[in-house]
């Protein structure tokens, strides 16, 4: 009975486990390592920042909600390395350097809030992005609706995310995050973004 039905399927021109070719071998994975001591970089740290400064960036402040045992505050940094990834699904990213003290915060809590920065708001940039500090003393926020991450008021933007993904990128973490709710302040935004460029902050002009 079986070989009757490998004759039929060979007639048929079918392919059968006897006929099909070997699979080739998978190709070795390239080997990923980090510059040694006393190794030459392949390009000037000061050189590469230079360079990459060029590139004007929005500015934003990722936050977590504070853990529900322990006596430890919401968490939160400011971070320009935001980007949306995906609309379908609904995917957004951000990198943040994986010697991060806040970062282990967010991983356990597990989800985060993007707050996108308007023009007027250096201030509280640079408030988020100092360490050790309470960075949240007199920044008035609310739970955002999915997750109770910290969402900012007064913000243009804000994205309420679940950790999706975390990939590594060097001495970067890259973090995917699934959007479960978002919203903007059209009064917040009137002034356009805040905006960072060459090592200084700014304001959207249009050409």
């Amino acid at each position: 009975m079986a070989a009757a039905a490998v004759r039929y399927l060979r007639a048929s021109g079918a392919t059968t486990s006897a006929d099909a070719p070997p699979t080739a071998p998978p190709a070795p994975r390239r080997t990923l390592r980090a510059v040694r001591d006393g190794e030459r970089a392949p390009c000037d740290p000061a050189a590469f920042r230079a360079a990459l400064g060029h590139f004007a960036s929005g500015v934003t402040v990722i936050t977590a909600p504070a853990p529900a045992e322990g006596g430890t505050g919401p968490a939160g940094f400011a971070c320009q390395s935001f980007a949306s990834l995906s609309l379908e699904p609904p995917l957004v990213t951000f990198m943040v350097a994986r010697t991060s003290t806040t970062w282990p915060r967010i991983a356990r809590a597990g989800v985060f809030c993007v707050n996108v920065l308007g023009a007027g708001q250096g201030a509280l940039c640079r408030a988020f992005a100092v360490s050790g500090a309470d960075k949240f003393a007199g920044v008035r926020h609310s739970p955002a609706p999915a997750t109770g991450a910290p969402r900012l008021d007064a913000v243009p933007a804000w994205i309420d995310c679940t950790v999706h993904a975390v990939h590594t990128g060097g001495d970067h973490l890259i973090v995917v995050g699934r959007v479960e709710a978002l919203g903007t302040d059209p009064a917040a935004a009137a002034d356009g973004p805040l905006l960072f460029h060459r090592g200084a902050f700014g304001a959207f002009r249009e050409a």
